[in-house]
């Protein structure tokens, strides 16, 4: 690139990055209690609470890492898109409103270890602890995924080391988190899930239309096999479909267990909001999982340069830089790392609230005080993005498997505790513990050893659901403060 190409991306990249470091700066000045730093007091309103939620989803991965697995494996790749899709659905109708509710009926929760030890009266805080022990671990290899999306982004953009570009997009992550909290991170997810919005939708439809329309284009792309346009390639056993099929689906149970997804649910002003925002979510993510997917196929026709392995993630990084001018080119890369951003400072911050609310509070120092919880929250984050950064070291990881490890993790640990505790009353203590540990440890061991090729969600899923029914049904019922709890959400719910 010449210098007036590189002066346009960078002017876009600092009129992206100053706003989002000048929210940050704006949201300090508010941040005097931990309830505004971890959860904002529950003053989110419908539009910003659906795209914060969606945006902290689908993080770096969206942008690069599907379109990449869409570039090596075609229309197969839509199954994935179909899982979380329907997760996503799921999520919103069956679970936000109830959480919502429950949070605050168990005795006003501000996180999800929070919740599950208020929810189900646990007294020596041994559920909190082992909560908060999986949310760091798979928090510190989540977060390392967007920072290696972003050391990948600069170091393709710029032509800078990987290790320089790493440091660069984490310090700017690391900034605003540190100072805003929740409502900064949540004012700047709703920006960065506009751009990514209407990013993801250009770079498609402008390399179809530059190759001529979509008849070329599919001419282009017919070199490639029948294997490339087939749902279900024809190279595939009938077990390998199924599994391929078990595996895609099994990203749309990991939305039930995703803590900084499900805080937006927590964090919204009126219940009564959230089928709006169901409305907003899911139309977001149908559109953008398609065409992040068309992005990785079309790009395949695009590119004359063909990309293996890891390279195939910035298969998005390219495309943009020949179909726009420099300073549009580097909004679109912003995009990106927006989509980075979004999700690295949510898990920060979910992971900053779990050490503070559910560590350090019950555990070291029963009497701290909000000063001192938020200094606690704000060190966490350092000492978080440390861990990741040094797991993000490797350029060669892949954005989409470092993702899909985390996503299993969570989904399996909290998301069939997170399910039942809304909605069976039968549900004990000990049905949460054996929940938890059942479904962490499963991903871990399924994680290791891969049998089958099943992605280890759906193991860790079901195994989970089965040791929360045995536990639960061979203990003592509920005590009556938990079903009267139960009853009231129940009947909140309603309206």
């Amino acid at each position: 690139m010449n210098i007036e190409e590189n002066l346009g991306i960078l002017s876009a990249f600092i009129l992206y990055l100053g706003g989002m470091i000048a929210i940050g700066i704006y949201y300090y000045k508010q941040q005097k209690k931990l309830s505004q730093f971890i959860l904002g007091d529950r003053k989110l309103g419908p539009w910003i609470t659906s795209m914060s939620a969606e945006a902290s989803d689908m993080s770096g991965w969206m942008l690069m890492g599907l379109p990449g697995f869409a570039y090596l494996n075609g229309l197969s790749a839509f199954w994935t898109g179909f899982g979380l899709i329907i997760g996503t659905w799921a999520n919103w109708a069956i679970t936000s409103r109830r959480l919502r509710h429950y949070t605050e009926v168990a005795n006003n929760s501000l996180t999800i270890p929070d919740y599950l030890s208020n929810r189900f009266e646990d007294k020596k805080g041994g559920l909190r602890l082992i909560c908060a022990i999986f949310i760091i671990f798979f928090f510190i290899i989540y977060t390392s995924s967007g920072f290696v999306s972003a050391g990948k982004l600069f170091n393709t953009i710029f032509n800078i080391p990987y290790t320089s570009a790493l440091l660069i997009g984490a310090l700017v992550v690391i900034f605003y988190t540190f100072l805003g909290g929740f409502a900064a991170v949540s004012m700047t997810d709703f920006v960065q899930g506009t751009m990514m919005f209407f990013t993801v939708i250009y770079i498609p439809i402008a390399a179809v239309i530059i190759m001529g329309g979509p008849a070329p284009t599919l001419e282009t792309l017919a070199g490639e096999g029948p294997d490339f346009f087939s749902f279900f390639p024809e190279s595939m056993s009938i077990l390998s479909i199924i599994i391929l099929v078990l595996s895609s689906a099994g990203w749309g149970l990991g939305y039930f267990g995703q803590p900084h997804i499900l805080v937006r649910f927590m964090a919204i002003s009126n219940p009564k909001e959230l089928k709006k925002s169901t409305q907003i979510a899911v139309g977001w993510v149908i559109l953008s999982l398609l065409f992040a997917i068309a992005i990785g196929i079309v790009g395949k026709a695009y590119l004359t340069i063909p990309l293996k392995e890891a390279d195939a993630e910035r298969v998005f990084i390219i495309m943009a830089e020949t179909l726009s001018f420099p300073f549009l080119t580097g909004l679109i890369w912003s995009a990106i790392l927006a989509a980075i951003m979004s999700s690295a400072s949510s898990q920060l911050l979910v992971t900053a609230s779990a050490v503070a609310k559910d560590l350090y509070s019950p555990f070291i120092r029963k009497q701290a005080s909000d000063r001192e919880l938020l200094f606690i929250s704000r060190l966490t984050i350092l000492g978080i993005s440390a861990c990741a950064l040094y797991l993000a070291s490797d350029p060669n990881s892949y954005i989409f498997s470092i993702v899909s490890y985390a996503w299993a993790g969570f989904g399996a640990c909290f998301g069939p505790t997170i399910l039942l505790s809304l909605y069976w009353k039968r549900m004990t203590l000990k049905g949460a513990y054996a929940g938890i540990i059942t479904g962490g440890i499963t991903v871990l061991i399924w994680k290791h050893f891969a049998w089958f090729g099943l992605y280890e969600i759906v193991p860790g899923f079901f195994f989970s659901l089965l040791a929360i029914y045995i536990a639960s049904i061979f203990d003592k019922k509920p005590s009556a403060s938990m079903q009267n709890h139960f009853d009231e959400v129940v009947k909140l719910s309603k309206y």
